[in-house]
């Protein structure tokens, strides 16, 4: 009767989603350096690479929890952009949030704002369903 952990995540884990992982976290690390040089100059990517890194850490670690709780990662994710967008959109808003209390957190720089928190959840939902979107137009 009971599920233990590994059928939890045996059912939102599927090998088939990994080029999708991979996709979605090179989507959104693109997303947040361009946050990053708009805001600092290229530059500081050589000057403060943990800067830079620590930018992106808050969002990737919120993606990556949620996405995985809510089955991005999946077997039904990955077969179909009908299935795979909508867990993608209903993974990302948790993970962005998350992503927003790390970085107003004293455990990151950053702090908290409205009007970027507007900007990371739109432009992290907008790069994320389109990455899968091309996905599967391109694999069919």
């Amino acid at each position: 009767m009971g599920t233990s952990n590994g059928s939890f995540l045996d059912q939102r884990l599927d090998a088939d989603a990994l080029p999708l992982a991979v996709g979605d976290f090179l989507m959104l690390a693109a997303v947040l350096t361009i946050g990053f040089i708009n805001h600092n100059g290229v530059d500081q990517i050589f000057d403060d690479p943990t800067g830079w890194i620590l930018t992106l850490v808050p969002f990737l670690l919120g993606w990556g929890i949620f996405g995985v709780l809510i089955g991005a990662y999946s077997a039904g994710a990955a077969e179909t952009a009908k299935a795979s967008i909508p867990l993608t959109i209903r993974g990302w808003i948790p993970g962005a949030i998350l992503g927003l209390g790390l970085r107003a957190s004293p455990l990151f720089e950053g702090g908290f704002a409205w009007i970027f928190a507007a900007v990371i959840l739109a432009t992290g939902m907008l790069a994320l369903v389109a990455w899968r979107w091309l996905f599967f137009k391109i694999i069919g």
